[in-house]
This record gives C-alpha cells, structure tokens and sequence, in this order.
C-alpha cells in the first residue's frame, strides 16, 4: 500500500481559504492545472447527512483504507464550505492521468441527476479564483474529470458546464484583480 499522505480535513469559508491558500508555499510540487470533478456519492441532497469533519474522516477511510490510495482529492466544495482534503502542496489521486500535474476539485452532488444550487456554485468560483491566482494558472486550462482519456464515466456530470466555469472564474479573476493582466500562461 502506498504512503497515505494525510489530510488537512478543516472547512473554509472563501474568504478565509484565500487566506489559507496565501500561507502555503509551492516549491516540491506545482501543479499545472485544475481537474473539476463531482463526488455523485454523496448526493448533494446526503452531504449534510453527517457533520462535515465526520464526512472528511469518512473519506479519508475510504480513500486511505477500501481504495488503498496515497491520497484523494484537494478539495470537496459544499455549499457552506470549501474543505480541504489531501494537502494543495502534495499531488493528489482523482484522475488517472493527471495525479501528477493537476489539483482535483470535487463538486459536492450528482450533476447527472442533481443542479448545481447557487451558494455551492459560489463557492466553487471562489475555490477556483484561488487556486488560479495562487499560481497564476490560466482558467482556460480548466479540464472536466471526463476529459482524461482513461476516465469511463461522465464526471463531473453532464449538467457541469465547462466553458460556464471558466468564463465565470475568468471574470472573478478580473474582478479580484483589476487593470492589465499579463497572459496568465506566462505567470506560471
């Protein structure tokens, strides 16, 4: 069994994992983009079944002991907060063919069957704007989970919109970063 690489298992509110993603420091591991995901299992509608710690430990157990991974996912975006989950300075395991170079962000809910509600889309862009500027990564660069070429199923579900992502984290970038903005790709 691999080394498990631990996990941070604290919920963020945007504001405050802005703050948290400033603190840390990328210099063992960059990753080159994001991989957006969807957890199907929990439901949105089961996520708040359990305390949120408990669902961290939950998946941790899942993760570390039935899959016998080293880690999962950085982060799981909720409605009322972004939970950090395998560390943002590690690599992580969601997407077969991307672990190495990319984070993984999953969408609390089923979006085959389940819309996305509006506070956890919120948070998403927020999550996404942070991880973006953190590193100065181009949103363009955004990849559904779907899209890597050993993944068989259709995350994170066909009501994820890929280019509503990345122009509504483009203008939060804007936004939160106003004047000329160098081509992201360059600032990586």
């Amino acid at each position: 069994m691999p080394t498990w690489k631990g996990i941070v298992g604290q919920g963020f509110t945007s504001e405050a994992f802005a703050t948290y993603v400033a603190g840390l420091s990328f210099v063992s591991w960059r990753p080159s983009f994001v991989v957006l995901h969807n957890t199907a299992a929990p439901t949105f509608v089961q996520w708040h079944s359990v305390s949120g710690g408990q669902r961290m430990q939950n998946l941790q157990s899942y993760y570390r002991d039935t899959q016998k991974w080293s880690g999962g996912p950085h982060l799981f975006v909720a409605d009322d907060l972004i939970w950090a989950f395998t560390p943002l300075t590690v690599p992580g395991v969601h997407s077969p063919s991307w672990n190495n170079v990319s984070w993984g962000v999953e969408l609390v809910g089923d979006y085959s069957t389940e819309q996305i509600v509006p506070a956890l889309q919120a948070n998403a862009i927020s999550a996404l704007t942070t991880l973006h500027a953190a590193l100065g990564l181009d949103p363009s660069t955004l990849r559904l989970h779907r899209e890597d070429p050993l993944t068989t199923h259709i995350c994170p579900g066909s009501n994820i919109l890929k280019a509503d992502f990345i122009s509504d984290v483009t203008a939060s970038l804007e936004q939160s970063f106003p004047g000329e903005h160098p081509n992201m790709k360059s600032m990586a």
